[in-house]
C-alpha cells in the first residue's frame, strides 16, 4: 500500500527529549517565551477561526497583494460559499471586534496559531506556518508606537537573537501617500518598458508596492526615484528620530525611507525586524499602523497598530535555552505491582512542580529501561520492583553522574529528595 505523506510545505512538529536543538523543540520554546513576554506587557489573548469568508482578506489585504493574487488557500464549501484558510491574523481580529460590537473600545491583544499561504517553501517559510501577532486597537499614533518597539527589543533579548536590526519608516497621511505616488508614477512611467511584469502591474494598481520589489533592475531604477521623506510632514520625521534615539541603547534601529509593508492596509508608522543570520529572506517580524482597516471592513473608526512574527523564523534565530528541569525516569520492573507502584509516582508529582517524572509504560528488562532513560537525558532513575515495594524501599540512581553509586531510599526519604530537587 502506498504511503501517505504530508503535503508540500507542511511539516510535523514532534518534541524530542534527546535533542534540545531540534527545530520542534525550538518552536515550542519560542512560543512559550513569546507568551511570557506578551503577559509581561499585560496583553490579552484572542483566538479566531482558521477559516474565514474569502472576502475578508480580499477587502483587507488588498487585490494588488501577492497573498490575494497567488497565495490564498480558498475553496467552495458545500453551500458554494468561498472560504479561505487565514493567510494572516489582523483581518480576523478586526472582524471579530466588529462582530462582537466592541470596535469602539481600546484593546491590547495577542494571538498565536497556524496560517496558510500557497507559496514556494524555503528556509523558515512554509505553506502552513505559525505566526504570533500583537494588535493595539483604539490608540492614536503616539505612545503605542513606543510600546511596539519595546516589545520587539524584549523579543530580541529574551530569544537572544544575533545581529537584529529594526527598520522603521513613516508612510504619512493619505494625502502624503497620494502626492508621493503621483511623483513616483511620473518618474517611473518613461522607464516602464524596463520594469518587470510584476512591477508594471504594481505601477498601475498600487505604485507604493514597487518600493518592496525584489527585482534587481527595478531596485537600480529606484535609486534615483523620489523619496517619501521629501513628502512627509516634519512631525513624522521627528517621530522616527525620537523612536530611534529612545531605544538606541537597547537595539539597533535604522530609518529606512524605502520600507513599505506587503499588505495594503498599512498607513503611517511601519517597521520590520531583520537579521543577517537568516540569509537573503532576512525579515522575521513586521508591522505598522492601520487606522482605516476597521471602517473599511464595516466597523467604526478605530486607530490601530500591530505586528506579526513568523515562529519558524524566530526559532531558527533563537539562541534561548530552556530553563533546565530535573527529570526522573520512573522504572517499574514487575507488571504485577504496576498499580501500586504507579500510585507512588502519582503522589511524587504533586510534591514538586519544578521537576518532570516520566513513568516508563512499556514492558522490558531493567537494562533496556535504563538505556531508554539515558537516551531521554534523564537525571535520575527511580527503580521499584516487587522486593522494593514489599520492603518500602526504592532504588535511586544518578544518570548524570556515572561515577555515583545507586542508593536505596525509604519512601519518606524519597519524598524529601524529590521535594528538594530543582
Amino acid at each position: 500500500m502506498e504511503k501517505i505523506h504530508s503535503l508540500t510545505g507542511m511539516m510535523d512538529l514532534i518534541s524530542s527529549k534527546a535533542d534540545k536543538e531540534d527545530l520542534s523543540n525550538k518552536v515550542f520554546l519560542t512560543e512559550k517565551l513569546l507568551k511570557s513576554i506578551f503577559e509581561n506587557f499585560s496583553i490579552s489573548e484572542i483566538r479566531t477561526p482558521a477559516l474565514e469568508d474569502t472576502n475578508l482578506f480580499k477587502r483587507s489585504v488588498g487585490d494588488t497583494s501577492d497573498i490575494v493574487n497567488k497565495e490564498l488557500y480558498s475553496f467552495l464549501d458545500k453551500n458554494k460559499k468561498s472560504i479561505t484558510l487565514r493567510p494572516e491574523g489582523t483581518a480576523s481580529v478586526i472582524r471579530s471586534l466588529i462582530e462582537k460590537k466592541i470596535d469602539g473600545d481600546t484593546h491590547k491583544l495577542w494571538y498565536l496559531g497556524p496560517m496558510w499561504r500557497y507559496e514556494r517553501p524555503q528556509k523558515g517559510r512554509y505553506r502552513q506556518f505559525y505566526q504570533a501577532g500583537v494588535e493595539m486597537l483604539g490608540y492614536e499614533e503616539g505612545i503605542s508606537e513606543f510600546e511596539m518597539i519595546s516589545i520587539i527589543c524584549e523579543i530580541n533579548r529574551e530569544l537572544r537573537i544575533e545581529n537584529p536590526v529594526i527598520k522603521i519608516n513613516h508612510l504619512g497621511s493619505n494625502e502624503t501617500k497620494k502626492n508621493f505616488c503621483d511623483a513616483l508614477i511620473k518618474y517611473l512611467k518613461p522607464m516602464k518598458s524596463d520594469l518587470g511584469e510584476k512591477d508594471i502591474a504594481r505601477l498601475e494598481k498600487n505604485p507604493l508596492r514597487i518600493l518592496d520589489t525584489k527585482d534587481p533592475n527595478t531596485q537600480k531604477i529606484l535609486e534615483k526615484a523620489p523619496k517619501i521623506s521629501n513628502f512627509l510632514p516634519e512631525s513624522s520625521i521627528k517621530m522616527l528620530n525620537v523612536i530611534k534615539d529612545t531605544f538606541s541603547k537597547d537595539c539597533e534601529i535604522n530609518i529606512d525611507y524605502s520600507l513599505v509593508r506587503g499588505l495594503d492596509y498599512y498607513t503611517g508608522f511601519v517597521f520590520e525586524a531583520v537579521s543577517s543570520n537568516l540569509g537573503a529572506q532576512d525579515a522575521y517580524l513586521g508591522g505598522g499602523r492601520y487606522d482605516g482597516l476597521c471602517k473599511q471592513l464595516g466597523g467604526k473608526e478605530l486607530p490601530a497598530i500591530g505586528m506579526a512574527m513568523g515562529i519558524e523564523r524566530l526559532a531558527l534565530l533563537s539562541n534561548a535555552v530552556e530553563e533546565t528541569k530535573s527529570s526522573i525516569s520512573f522504572i517499574i520492573i514487575s507488571s504485577t505491582i504496576a498499580a501500586n507502584a504507579y500510585k507512588i509516582a502519582h503522589d511524587l508529582r504533586s510534591l514538586n512542580k519544578k521537576i518532570s517524572i516520566d513513568v516508563q509504560l512499556s514492558e522490558g528488562s531493567l537494562k533496556s529501561k535504563l538505556r531508554r532513560a539515558n537516551k531521554d537525558n534523564a537525571d535520575y532513575a527511580v527503580i521499584i520492583g516487587e522486593d522494593e515495594l514489599e520492603s518500602g524501599d526504592v532504588i535511586v540512581k544518578s544518570l548524570s553522574d556515572q561515577n555515583s553509586e545507586q542508593s536505596n531510599m525509604k519512601l519518606n526519604d524519597l519524598r524529601d529528595f524529590i521535594s528538594n530537587l530543582k
